[in-house]
């Protein structure tokens, strides 16, 4: 499949408002198959909703056995690979910050962040896996909001032979178009460094418990061009083209693609 068709979702998540949350994310699947979208992407901790400090220990949650048979036989009934994020309570009481990857006819995958922001360690398990998940001949790793200023991770996936990156945000405060300014200073570097696509969406409008997210969507290529951007503040699908001919033709440039060139004896990674 030369041209994979995807959908970012920006979402209004009520914090511990968990049914509702459900309801809307199961509602943009369903849309999402219908325009021939092959993965969906939600923003970070979309099913939970996002909170800073204390809070969260009330609305974090275990992921049961009902929500991965809800969101498998969703994968397998709409024919999409689904990935849905949300507070994770272990039995062990540790949180992390966790998306979940659910494909047609495969257990599902997990990625839990690995960067946790200042204010968010005392509550937080940092996750240790860079994991590289496949669909749809698509190989993608995925980063959370504060992830992503970390360049070195980008580069692990990078050489781990990741085709795109995807980024869900729980980031509030500002404006969607101050947002966008601020996300585009690294992103494209992320993109255009690695020759690898950058898909990031984020959470929007008020979450009832103290704080309100601007509204974003982007894809850059793997040339660092923006190619789609929305800074619309209403909650929304947007979909993008993921297109194998355009990284086979960075990749194949021998100017525009830095990876080989690398000089990884003087460097660990």
């Amino acid at each position: 499949m030369k041209t994979i068709k995807a959908a970012l979702v920006v979402q209004n998540c009520i914090a511990g408002n968990f049914k509702k949350n459900l309801e809307s994310s199961s509602h943009f699947i369903s849309l999402a198959s219908k325009k021939g979208a092959k993965i969906i992407i939600f923003p970070e901790m979309n099913l939970t909703g996002y909170v800073a400090g204390p809070g969260i220990m009330s609305i974090c949650r275990p992921i049961d056995g009902d929500m991965v048979n809800l969101f498998s036989n969703m994968a397998n009934d709409f024919k999409i690979t689904i990935l849905i994020g949300l507070a994770e309570k272990t039995p062990n009481n540790k949180i992390y910050a966790s998306h979940l990857v659910f494909c047609q006819d495969r257990p599902f995958e997990k990625y839990r962040k690995i960067h946790t922001a200042p204010f968010e360690k005392k509550y937080f398990t940092a996750g240790n896996k860079i994991a590289i998940f496949k669909s749809y001949g698509l190989k993608f790793g995925i980063q959370l909001c504060y992830d992503a200023h970390f360049p070195e991770l980008t580069l692990a996936m990078a050489l781990k032979q990741a085709d795109i990156i995807f980024i869900p945000h729980a980031s509030p405060r500002g404006s969607s178009q101050e947002k966008y300014d601020s996300w585009i200073r690294h992103l494209r570097a992320r993109a255009f460094d690695n020759g690898l696509y950058i898909a990031a969406c984020n959470q929007t409008g008020d979450n009832t418990k103290g704080l309100f997210f601007p509204g974003i969507s982007i894809l850059i290529g793997p040339d660092g061009n923006i190619l789609n951007k929305s800074i619309d503040e209403t909650e929304g699908l947007h979909i993008i083209n993921i297109e194998k001919t355009v990284l086979d033709r960075v990749r194949s440039h021998k100017m525009r693609y830095f990876l080989p060139n690398r000089r990884s004896d003087l460097f660990k990674i």
